[in-house]
């Protein structure tokens, strides 16, 4: 594979985080922009922050032409939208790294909740897939401060090709050959992050706090063993190790979004003025979706839920878990 040109389709944060981090290993990176408009506003907002190995780019075919190895970076509602204008331009020598965290209901996938590597698979008729999972937040990979991601692919070739371009002095690359469970894992945690902004904004202290993130992650467990993952790859870097930093970072949209929703904000004028989509909203839908109809033990999923989508009182919601009569420290 040529790796002389690396494509990323997505100029958020993490899109452009990633994309100066892979310029800093010597790379040409071209940033693929959905449309001629966006492309004119991005060009002036992101001038004095891109590498100058770093060019914007509005052409899927010029793009597609150019890269081989493509990192589709955008929110999941927009993902499929995303791919479908580079589909045409595919080639067997493409291969797909994505950094998306969603899922979705689809009725047709084995356990009717389809990831997003799963849909581009399906989209693009690919097995040349990879995801990155874990603590990624990007405004501290833009800073340069340390950092560690998990390329989760069943091809071990094209982990180690990735991990070639984006592995430097402060940015670990670890391999997992779970793509389904890290994924998986991603996903779910943007539920817990969400209830833990809101625990934090009403103050419950650290002692809550880390009780319900270590509900949390056994709720992940219960989600993503209903679902078919290995439970091994919960206790990593992209299962555990995410969870910590979002459940914990100001930073985090998902955490801002419980955190602002706690201190009064209704949820239609926090997601209106979120300059970035947070993911945990559409996994929470599909999520709870699942459970209720499988009847499935996930009480933070059903608060995060009932907090978002039917008004439910805040602090009635997390006074709710901290009062579970749960009596099994490890339940799974």
């Amino acid at each position: 594979m040529n790796l002389d040109s690396i494509g990323i389709i997505g100029a958020g944060s993490f899109g452009i985080a990633i994309a100066n981090l892979v310029a800093e290993n010597n790379y040409s990176v071209q940033v693929l922009i959905r449309t001629p408009e966006q492309f004119e506003n991005m060009q002036d907002k992101l001038k004095n922050i891109l590498h100058p190995s770093v060019s914007l780019v509005h052409q899927p075919q010029a793009f597609m032409n150019s890269c081989r190895l493509v990192f589709p970076i955008v929110p999941g509602k927009d993902l499929e939208n995303a791919i479908l204008k580079i589909k045409p331009y595919v080639t067997s020598s493409h291969s797909y790294v994505h950094g998306t965290k969603s899922v979705r209901i689809h009725d047709s996938m084995q356990h009717a909740v389809e990831t997003m590597s799963q849909m581009m698979g399906r989209v693009l008729q690919t097995s040349s897939l990879a995801c990155l999972a874990g603590p990624n937040l990007a405004y501290e990979i833009n800073a340069g401060l340390p950092a560690a991601t998990v390329i989760a692919s069943a091809d071990r070739g094209l982990q180690e090709r990735v991990g070639e371009v984006l592995r430097n002095k402060r940015f670990q690359v670890l391999y997992n050959d779970d793509m389904y469970g890290i994924e998986l894992c991603g996903a779910i945690k943007n539920i817990m992050a969400i209830a833990a902004g809101a625990a934090s904004a009403l103050e419950v202290g650290d002692n809550a706090k880390a009780l319900l993130i270590n509900r949390g992650l056994i709720e992940m467990i219960h989600i993503g063993t209903h679902l078919g993952a290995s439970v091994k790859s919960f206790y990593g870097v992209a299962g555990m190790g995410d969870l910590l930093a979002t459940c914990y970072s100001s930073r985090s949209r998902n955490f801002s979004l419980g955190y602002r929703l706690a201190k009064g904000e209704s949820f239609e004028e926090i997601t209106q003025s979120m300059e970035e989509t947070a993911e945990g909203i559409t996994t929470t839908m599909a999520i709870h979706q699942l459970s209720e109809k499988n009847n499935w033990k996930t009480p933070i999923t059903k608060m995060v839920f009932k907090a978002l989508f039917e008004s439910y009182p805040v602090a009635d919601a997390i006074q709710h878990l901290m009062k579970l009569p749960v009596r099994e420290d490890i339940d799974f």
